[in-house]
C-alpha cells in the first residue's frame, strides 16, 4: 500500500458530502494507503464472485476471477467510493491519514483523534516533545483500533520514518504503539508495523519478529533489501513495481536495474520475481506484496505473488472483462514454488547479509527511492504535529 498508503478507513465516512470526499482525497493524495493482508495462513482470496462479482450475469468468468485464483487481489481504496464494489480486507493507518481525518470534522474517525488528544497519560509527561509523541501514538492507535472494527484483516501502522536509521528507536516506538493498541484491546495478531527498509529498520524487524510482533517492511527497491528482510523474518515485504520502472526510464547507473533491462525485463517485475523465488526456494516465512501496479498487464505478470495492490481503475477493467475460450491473455501463474526451486542465485545473492554488504549492494535506484519515500513520510508526520499543536486540547474535553 500506489504511492504509500490510504486505507479503507474512509469507507466509513458515510456522513460526508461529495465535496468533503474530494477534500479528503486531496488531503491524503501524497501517500496512498494500500489496503492489505489478513492474519494467519488462511487468506480467503478476494474474488470477483465474492465481494465484487461481475455485473454481467452471463455465467462466464471475468479476468478478475481468473487472476484472483492465483494471488490475493487487494483494492487500493482511498475513500468509501467503490467500497461496496471492492471491499478491502484490511488497511493502513498513517500520518497522511490523520491529516485527512482532521480535515473532515464530521467523520467518526475525528472522534478517535479527539480521544487521543484528551488522553490523561500524555498530559502528565514533562516535556512538550514527549507529550506530542504520546498524542501521535495514541492517535494512530485509536484510529487503527476503529479501523480494525471495520475490516476483517490486519491493520498496518506507520512507524515514524525519522527513526529509520535508529534500530533501538524503532523498537521503542513499536513497543509504545503496541502498548497504545493494547490499552484499547486490539490484539497484536491484528497488527502489523510498517517500517522503512533501511538496514536499521531491517534489524528492528528482526528484533520485533523474535518477540512475536509482526512487521511490514516498505520502500524495498533492491534485492539486498528484500533478501535481508526475508532473513530477518519480516512478515510482509512491499515492493513498488511502477516506481522502480519509472526510475529506470529517467536514470542510469544502477547495475541491478541495468542487468534487468539487458535481459529485456522490467526492473520492478524482475525484483518481485527474484524476491519471490528467494523466499520460496529457501523457506522464509515472509509474504510478498507488489504495489504501484499500473495496468492489467502488470497484474498478469505478477500472478502467484501473495498480494497485488491494485488500483480501482484496473480492478474495474478486470471485473468488466469476460474471459472466453479464445481469450487474449493466458492467465498462467508466473510465480510458483516450483519455478522458485529452479531459479539460480549467485553466491553473492545467497550471502548472510550484514550492514557492510548491504550498504555496498544498495544501488542509486534503491537509495534515491528509499530516501524519497521516507522524506514524504517525515513531511507528513511534521504536518500532523503542527496540526495537533494548533487543535490541542480538543473542544469539549
Amino acid at each position: 500500500m500506489s504511492s504509500s498508503l490510504h486505507s479503507p478507513l474512509y469507507s466509513s465516512l458515510s456522513s460526508s458530502s461529495a465535496l468533503q470526499d474530494r477534500k479528503l482525497r486531496n488531503a491524503v493524495n501524497f501517500a496512498k494507503p494500500n489496503l492489505i493482508f489478513k492474519p494467519g495462513r488462511s487468506f480467503p482470496l478476494i474474488r470477483a464472485s465474492a465481494g465484487f462479482s461481475s455485473s454481467l450475469d452471463t455465467g462466464l468468468s471475468t479476468e478478475l476471477d481468473a487472476v484472483a485464483s492465483h494471488s490475493e487481489i487487494v483494492p487500493d481504496t482511498v475513500i468509501f467510493d467503490d467500497f461496496e464494489k471492492f471491499p478491502p480486507t484490511a488497511g493502513t493507518v498513517s500520518s497522511s491519514l490523520l491529516l485527512g481525518i482532521c480535515g473532515l470534522p464530521d467523520t467518526k474517525f475525528k472522534s478517535a483523534v479527539d480521544r487521543a488528544l484528551s488522553d490523561s497519560e500524555c498530559y502528565g509527561l514533562e516535556s512538550s516533545d514527549l507529550q506530542m509523541s504520546c498524542f501521535f501514538n495514541k492517535a494512530l492507535a485509536h484510529v487503527g483500533g476503529d479501523l480494525a472494527k471495520l475490516v476483517p484483516g490486519r491493520v498496518s501502522t506507520e512507524v515514524d520514518a525519522r527513526l529509520a536509521y535508529d534500530t533501538h528507536g524503532i523498537v521503542r516506538k513499536v513497543h509504545d504503539l503496541l502498548k497504545a493498541y493494547t490499552e484499547i484491546e486490539v490484539p497484536p495478531e491484528r497488527l502489523l508495523f510498517k517500517i522503512p527498509a533501511t538496514w536499521q529498520g531491517i534489524e528492528a524487524s528482526r528484533v520485533l519478529e523474535a518477540e512475536g510482533i509482526q512487521t511490514h517492511l516498505t520502500f524495498v527497491y533492491s534485492f539486498c533489501q528484500a533478501a535481508a528482510a526475508a532473513q530477518a523474518g519480516a512478515s510482509v515485504i512491499q515492493i513498488f513495481v511502477g516506481r522502480l520502472r519509472d526510475w529506470s526510464r529517467n536514470h542510469t547507473g544502477d547495475s541491478e536495474v541495468e542487468s534487468a533491462l539487458r535481459r529485456g525485463e522490467d526492473p520492478g517485475l524482475a525484483l518481485v520475481t527474484k524476491t519471490y523465488n528467494y523466499i520460496h526456494k529457501y523457506g522464509h516465512k515472509t509474504k510478498l506484496m507488489a504495489a504501484a501496479v499500473r495496468n492489467k498487464q502488470d497484474v498478469f505478470n505478477l500472478l502467484g505473488v501473495d498480494y497485488i495492490i491494485t488500483p480501482l481503475k484496473v480492478l474495474q477493467s478486470l471485473k468488466e472483462s469476460v474471459t472466453l475460450p479464445d481469450e487474449k491473455y493466458s492467465f498462467t501463474r508466473r510465480l510458483s514454488p516450483q519455478s522458485a526451486a529452479a531459479f539460480n542465485f549467485t553466491q553473492d545473492e545467497l550471502q548472510k547479509w550484514d550492514q557492510y554488504s548491504f550498504s555496498s549492494a544498495m544501488g542509486p535506484a534503491s537509495v534515491e527511492l528509499l530516501t524519497i519515500g521516507m522524506d514524504g513520510y517525515i513531511n507528513q508526520a511534521k504536518r500532523v504535529e503542527e496540526l495537533f499543536g494548533k487543535i490541542w486540547p480538543p473542544p469539549n474535553v
